[in-house]
């Protein structure tokens, strides 16, 4: 397994992709997770014009092209400055051309004391086995798929259906650094789809258009449960919606915009 999904090189803005990127929808492109992830470490780098903290509500990643597994160029700038709130914008290059396009909302981070009635106590998702998850099927243990440590608790990516798992990554985004709570979400919540299946992947394609990760609190751990379910229309459309925990409960949501057709030959 590489080191990591991304090496960095010379110029600060240029990565050079490893194997681990590769999606299952063919060989030398990559999954949608570890670019969205390094366009959100790309907006957690870029100062704050906000008054105190910053935390991210909510992160859209447009899908403009496939991604090969190459190089790539990642740049991040604040759109829309405030005090209470801001829209970073940050963008991916690869093979001479913008292959995703994100938009990240940051808002103020400062407590609020909100009354006990609106709270509630979080539920927890459930517990984390304790092994890893086996797989039969070699395409489910390559690339990407395989430099995340999947533990489901219900469904499984080898049979079509709703489907629920704890995850955590193996190996870095950039090589020699930590990922944070947040980039490890935006690796994961690209995953939804995959996990929700409902069709072969020899025989359609049911690709999203982009990922959109809303978050009313912010992720304190690296291990992530992520529970999917994807609806589909006979017109060639689809949707696949995913809930996001960490240990203390729910953090958030993720939703993803499908096109869905047969695949040819």
């Amino acid at each position: 397994m590489p080191d990591a999904f991304y090496l960095p090189t010379d110029d600060p803005d240029r990565y050079l992709c490893t194997p681990a990127t590769e999606g299952p929808w063919s060989s030398g492109l990559q999954h949608g997770g570890p670019p969205c992830a390094l366009l959100t470490r790309a907006v957690e780098r870029t100062p704050s014009s906000l008054d105190g903290p910053a935390q991210v509500s909510r992160i859209t990643v447009e899908f403009l092209g496939a991604v090969p597994v190459d190089e790539v160029t990642v740049r991040a700038a604040v759109a829309r400055s405030g005090r209470s709130v801001e829209l970073v914008e940050a963008e991916l290059h690869a093979a001479g051309r913008v292959a995703l396009r994100a938009r990240v909302w940051r808002i103020r981070r400062t407590p609020v004391e909100l009354p006990v009635e609106v709270t509630g106590a979080a539920v927890p998702p459930p517990p984390r086995p304790a092994e890893p998850s086996r797989f039969t099927e070699p395409r489910w243990q390559i690339g990407y798929l395989r430099a995340i440590d999947w533990r489901f608790v219900a469904g499984h990516f080898e049979r079509p259906g709703p489907a629920s798992a704890w995850a955590r990554q193996r190996i870095p985004l950039v090589a020699g650094e930590e990922p944070s709570p947040l980039q490890r979400v935006a690796l994961l919540a690209d995953s939804g789809n995959g996990l929700s299946r409902l069709l072969e992947m020899e025989r359609w394609w049911f690709i999203n258009t982009e990922l959109t990760v809303h978050l009313h609190r912010q992720p304190s751990d690296d291990w992530l449960h992520v529970s999917a379910a994807t609806t589909l229309d006979g017109q060639g459309s689809g949707l696949a919606e995913t809930v996001l925990s960490d240990a203390a409960g729910p953090l958030g949501r993720g939703a993803q915009a499908l096109m869905v057709g047969r695949r040819s030959g």
